[in-house]
């Protein structure tokens, strides 16, 4: 049997998505009990360094958002040289910021839809329909989906009085497609087929009428080829231990990158442990894998 290790698991943190990364963290604590660990769980934010200052063998940080998945607190572990699960500082604020990642998407060979940046002046040159996002938020928050330039301009001037730099994509209509990373293990994909008209945050947290489904209507080939795109990104951006790909399927059959998570969820809704389970791999076992991948990786720096 392998050693139980003492892990501290890190969860809350200031950003929106602090009740989903609660809830998540609460399930990565209670499986790594499962699988024989001693845990300690705390809340963790940006005017509480001293949290990572708590004896432990690895730290399992499940923060959503700016701070506990853009690469802050990567910074401040790293000032302490500790072991965590996740990707490093640069890789954690290169897959946040949606621009960055679509450049090394792109600059990898990925189909990526067209994109632009936006400053406070710079006008939009995308033509309709198109999608309006914040640079740096998560969960579906800070974006607009904007069927006419007239819906695209109010929505940016909307998002102007809380960031300054934006993000329009074309609008692509289609299926969404995600697919998990393990290490370097491409899990299998799982089509997201919600109740509703868009995949929002509701969709995503709170409902019970989305559907998740391994059993995709796409040729072989197509699929062999998302998931190795997925790899390809995960590469690109330097992530490590585990990332989520998500990729939109348009109306001809073609796969688009939409974006990376470096720190998917852990919730009863979230699809990296959906899809490590349909691997053979349940939640204790995906979350010890884990610790052990940053212990690992902890020793040879």
């Amino acid at each position: 049997m392998s050693e139980s290790l003492k892990v501290l698991v890190l969860g809350g943190g200031p950003d929106r998505e602090r009740p989903v990364s609660l809830k998540s963290a609460a399930a990565v604590a209670a499986a790594l009990r499962r699988a024989g660990h001693e845990v300690i769980e705390a809340d963790i934010s940006p005017d509480r360094p001293e949290t990572l200052d708590t004896p432990c063998d690895v730290v399992f940080p499940v923060l959503h958002g700016r701070f506990g998945e853009g690469g802050p607190l990567q910074r401040m572990m790293d000032t302490r040289k500790l072991k965590y699960v996740g990707a490093r500082s640069r890789a954690a604020a290169a897959a946040m910021d949606k621009y960055i990642s679509k450049q090394k998407a792109e600059a990898a060979g990925v189909p990526t839809a067209a994109y632009q940046l936006l400053g406070p002046n710079t006008p939009i040159t995308l033509d309709a329909p198109m999608v309006i996002k914040a640079l740096t938020e998560g969960s579906s928050f800070g974006m607009a989906i904007c069927p006419t330039m007239d819906e695209a301009v109010k929505a940016r001037a909307q998002m102007l009085a809380n960031f300054s730099f934006q993000m329009a994509e074309r609008f692509i209509k289609g299926r969404e497609i995600t697919v998990g990373i393990v290490e370097r293990d491409v899990l299998p994909a799982i089509q997201i087929v919600p109740a509703v008209e868009y995949y929002d945050y509701e969709a995503k947290y709170n409902r019970n009428d989305t559907r998740y489904e391994f059993d995709i209507d796409l040729p072989a080939e197509t699929m062999n080829q998302i998931r190795a795109d997925a790899l390809k990104v995960y590469d690109a951006i330097g992530c490590r231990h585990l990332g989520r790909v998500d990729f939109i399927i348009d109306e001809t059959g073609r796969h688009w990158f939409l974006e990376i998570n470096t720190m998917p969820g852990f919730t009863d809704h979230s699809l990296l442990p959906m899809a490590a389970n349909k691997a053979g791999m349940d939640m204790a076992a995906l979350c010890d894998r884990l610790i052990r991948l940053a212990l690992k990786d902890g020793d040879s720096r």
